[in-house]
């Protein structure tokens, strides 16, 4: 998502705020693909550093990045410290679906039964598509690697996890459905955050989800619709029922969401 700001002539005048640089900067480097999912920005001292800006203003941008879900910040120090990448910049038709979660919330029921309506139509899409020529899924795959890294925290983890799930709706092509999963992403983390209290093993679920993903988007390069949505349903319900959340019905009525 781009910054914006205010028309006019004084507004057009005016030199950035120390934090605009910071944050056109981080901005520019994700639109190039310089830094992407996983990868984790530079330390403070440096960006203030490198761009001439003081590290207050570059703690302010990062908050910015952090409140529009592109980044998650862990503070302390080991490999697992400092800001990591799980989103890239998007549209404002999610932005504001994020606004209005974070304003009224959601139960959690019904956002899990709304992704299983969208994602099982979206593997479905994917699926048969692939039977023509194979969906561009190299984000989804990127993602996925990512979440391989040992030095992850859950919830790093759970961010890349949402963003894989979002990485195949745009790879259906679909710009709503894209919206309202990015919309979305927020509450989907929450949740998952939440059910990680209620786990046995988070390295034994967290293994089996990243099979899972695999097993996904093994079944749409294979072209297999069904098995595509069950496994996408199926991995949606297991992780809730898992963690005690909820357990909604694993399969739903299938309804078509790209022509």
């Amino acid at each position: 998502m781009q910054v914006t700001k205010p028309s006019g002539s004084a507004a057009s005048n005016a030199a950035p705020r120390a934090w605009e640089v910071v944050l056109q900067s981080i901005e520019l480097d994700l639109l190039s693909g310089r830094l992407g999912p996983g990868d984790r920005l530079a330390p403070e001292r440096a960006l203030a550093s490198a761009l001439g800006v003081g590290r207050s203003s570059v703690r302010e941008a990062v908050r910015v990045l952090e409140v529009l879900g592109l980044i998650r910040t862990n503070v302390g120090s080991g490999p697992s410290a400092g800001a990591i990448i799980v989103a890239l910049p998007g549209g404002g038709m999610s932005a504001l679906m994020r606004l209005q979660v974070a304003a009224q919330g959601f139960p959690v029921a019904d956002v899990v039964k709304m992704r299983l309506i969208l994602e099982g139509s979206v593997a479905t899409e994917l699926a048969h598509a692939a039977r023509q020529q194979a969906p561009d899924l190299t984000e989804s795959e990127l993602l996925l690697d990512a979440m391989d890294q040992p030095e992850l925290t859950e919830a790093e983890f759970l961010a890349l996890d949402a963003q894989f799930h979002l990485s195949l709706a745009e790879a259906a092509g679909n710009q709503v459905v894209t919206a309202t999963m990015a919309g979305l992403r927020s509450a989907i983390e929450s949740y998952a955050r939440a059910g990680i209290a209620g786990l046995t093993s988070w390295a034994t679920t967290s293994a089996r989800l990243g099979r899972e993903h695999r097993h996904i988007l093994a079944a749409v390069r294979a072209g297999d619709a069904d098995a595509a949505r069950l496994a996408v349903e199926s991995h949606i319900s297991g992780y809730y029922a898992e963690t005690h959340l909820t357990a909604p019905p694993l399969h739903t009525d299938h309804f078509p969401l790209t022509s």
